[in-house]
């Protein structure tokens, strides 16, 4: 073979042996490291492995840069000698074959349980915007002589306790829902979302919200739920009788634009769970065309910038200006006003629907 290539094949060689070399300290060093401060034995295993994979493989590229350089610069009597240099690295392959399987599968069962370790925390990522899509969904139905909008804000802590629900409970009637659960944390996330569904099912038995109103308290009250407590606000729009009727437990006011005012929509019966024989009302209003509701949590209303509050009043305020606004653009407005106005990040959860006849 012409010497030239020869050499040149030996110069790879040996960057192959100092590359390999290398990374046979790096693995030391971090060996040392673990043994200094980990208790995981396998861990101390694999890297122990990796030492001797790096070593061996940085051994088999001294030996080939010998074996060529002999080659090109020496006429070789006994070639021999040379066969078992080369031989010495797969005889040490030979010797350590079961060690190296028994790493390869060690490696492998780690590398399982951090997959699986990673699909856990996946999943626990997940979970706060997988409740969230259930309790405040991004996008509403489609309804008939409706025009609709929503907005959405997580607060600081990991699960929501807000929701809202927009269905139809009969051909001729939508109902619009918004409650708040106390507290943070996967309990209130439970508890708003049984409350979201059992009143679906009270508001297709009774015509009164203030019916199926009266059987969520006493349904929810009969649960070992701790201090929780939920306000709540539900909205039937009866297009056949031309009426929309409110009940609203504790909740902050909502607000309607109606024959060019704005009225408020308050409470007629207290929060939700703290007696089971409380009693609410339901109040009746007429429904035109183009009567626009406003319902929100407090999220909106106690938003703060130092010590001075959001309001009921700035939300009234901006059906005010621009009674005419479609309801996603509303929502969205008065998400951002919130956010402008407020002295830090939004730590409460808060969530904005609006309804248009149209």
């Amino acid at each position: 073979m012409d010497l030239a290539i020869m050499l040149v094949v030996a110069a790879g060689c040996v960057v192959g042996a100092v590359v390999w070399a290398t990374a046979a300290q790096q693995r030391v060093r971090q060996l040392k490291r673990l043994e200094k401060s980990s208790g995981d034995q396998d861990a101390k295993v694999l890297a122990r492995a990796g030492i001797r994979n790096d070593v061996h493989a940085a051994a088999f590229y001294a030996a080939a840069t010998v074996v060529v350089t002999t080659l090109a610069l020496v006429e070789v009597e006994h070639i021999e000698l040379i066969v078992v240099l080369l031989l010495a690295p797969v005889g040490a392959t030979l010797v350590f074959s079961r060690e190296f399987a028994r790493e390869a599968r060690l490696a492998q069962s780690r590398t399982e349980l951090e997959q699986r370790a990673q699909e856990v925390l996946t999943q626990d990522a997940l979970a706060p915007k997988r409740w969230a899509a259930r309790l405040a969904p991004d996008e509403l139905p489609d309804v008939v002589g409706f025009d609709v909008g929503s907005a959405y804000q997580p607060g600081t802590g990991m699960m929501a306790g807000d929701f809202y629900d927009l269905f139809r409970p009969s051909p001729s009637r939508l109902a619009a829902v918004i409650g708040d659960v106390t507290g943070h944390g996967i309990e209130p996330a439970i508890t708003a979302f049984q409350a979201k569904y059992l009143l679906r099912v009270f508001l297709r038995q009774f015509r009164d919200p203030a019916q199926a109103v009266e059987e969520l308290n006493r349904q929810m009250s009969s649960m070992d739920r701790g201090d929780e407590l939920i306000s709540l606000s539900v909205v039937l729009f009866d297009t056949e009788a031309g009426t929309l009727r409110y009940c609203s437990a504790g909740h902050p006011a909502m607000w309607l634009w109606h024959d060019r005012e704005v009225l408020p929509l308050r409470a007629t019966g207290p929060l939700l769970m703290l007696d089971p024989a409380s009693d609410y009302v339901s109040r009746e209003i007429p429904l035109a065309p183009q009567d626009l509701c406003v319902l929100y949590t407090d999220g909106l209303s106690e938003v703060r910038s130092g010590d001075v509050m959001f309001g009921e009043e700035r939300i009234a305020n901006a059906l005010r200006r621009d009674p005419g606004v479609a309801p996603d653009v509303l929502c969205k407005s008065l998400l951002e006003a919130a956010k402008d106005f407020s002295s830090g990040p939004l730590t409460d959860d808060l969530a904005i629907l609006a309804i248009r006849r149209t």
